[in-house]
């Protein structure tokens, strides 16, 4: 069966190969570009396969020389090296057969809000808001702030903002639900350690032709906006809050100083949000109502701990915990979000089996 698909994938890239190679196909940019976007998804199945099958040969090749005496020890010896390289690529096969999540290669529209803890909630959010936006650095991530409702002492109580970029979603989705916080708050006198939450929303921005909005579903709210910005925020309705009728969804966007950018902002979450909430639905549906994103934000529901006395990081849908606190909260998450595609895929693979 998978020798089957594979050879249909090599099939249909070589075809693809051929087509975009043809002058007229060239000439027509579109129809051009879409024929490379599907080869460049084949490619890593098409050369897996290549090597497999190489593999496969050079391990008929060993075999054989088991029958000569002189060399039959030599080859016992590489026999197994091959044997282990050969189980190791056939996992990797089934791992590319594995159905992609169609959100992957989408932008990212993130939520923070602070959850049980008060005052300390908010820091903790400002502190999550900071490890996103150096994590989106170093991937080459653009950030783009929708809203963004800031505590007196410097926390945060709801940031929206969005992330561009190639597989923005496939990294960041992993980041939905409660992050809880443990450390000793600068107001506290005694040292005692103190528990806070933030709740962490993660949405694949929805596309143009994903989601169709009846203007007449929608009452749209000017007003002034809050926050920095000098003199222009007080004078000017600037911000935008769009109220989706049907669903009770409420959007709004301050981040610009031009109306028309904040109700462009604030369509694009409206959407995606929207999308957010059809799919659920959908899946509701055919499999089961499945585990809210984000809960309540009560403590105990909690994807991650980060605590600080002893400099430490738990994810705990993995049991994977790091000693590195400070430079993960300056956005070095790649271990953590590697072992979670890792952990998700073998999930897959053992389903797949199963």
């Amino acid at each position: 069966m998978m020798q089957e698909k594979f050879e249909a994938l090599c099939a249909r890239f070589e075809e693809l190969s051929l087509t975009a190679s043809q002058p007229d196909v060239i000439a027509d940019q579109p129809h051009y570009q879409a024929l490379v976007k599907e080869m460049a998804e084949l490619t890593p199945s098409v050369t897996a396969w290549g090597d497999f099958q190489a593999l496969e040969a050079e391990i008929a090749a060993t075999r054989e020389l088991l029958e000569s005496p002189e060399l039959a020890e030599m080859a016992r010896e590489e026999l197994e090296a091959l044997e282990e390289k050969h189980q190791a690529a056939e996992t990797q096969l089934r791992l590319l057969l594995l159905p992609q999540d169609q959100d992957d290669d989408r932008n990212v529209v993130m939520e923070i809000r602070a959850g049980a803890g008060g005052d300390e909630a908010g820091l903790f959010g400002a502190a999550l808001l900071r490890m996103y936006t150096r994590y989106a650095e170093r991937q080459g991530y653009q950030v783009a702030y929708v809203s963004l409702s800031e505590t007196e002492l410097g926390g945060v109580k709801e940031a929206v903002f969005t992330l561009s970029g190639r597989g923005a979603f496939s990294r960041m989705k992993y980041e939905s639900g409660v992050h809880r916080i443990q450390r000793v708050p600068a107001t506290e006198s005694q040292g005692r350690i103190h528990t806070s939450t933030a709740t962490v929303a993660v949405l694949p921005e929805a596309d143009e032709v994903d989601i169709e909005i009846n203007p007449g579903d929608l009452r749209i709210d000017t007003f002034r906006a809050s926050g920095q910005g000098g003199q222009h925020v007080n004078r000017t309705d600037s911000a935008v809050r769009i109220t989706h009728l049907p669903t009770g969804l409420v959007v709004q966007c301050q981040d610009e100083r031009s109306q028309l950018k904040n109700k462009d902002k604030a369509m694009r979450v409206l959407k995606s949000r929207l999308l957010e909430l059809y799919q659920s639905e959908k899946n509701a549906k055919e499999a089961g109502a499945r585990r809210s994103m984000v809960g309540s934000g009560d403590r105990s529901e909690r994807i991650r701990t980060y605590n600080f006395p002893q400099s430490r990081v738990t994810d705990h849908r993995i049991n994977l915990t790091l000693y590195r606190l400070e430079s993960f909260l300056d956005g070095d998450m790649d271990e953590v979000i590697d072992a979670l595609i890792i952990a998700e895929r073998a999930a897959q693979l053992s389903g797949e089996q199963g």
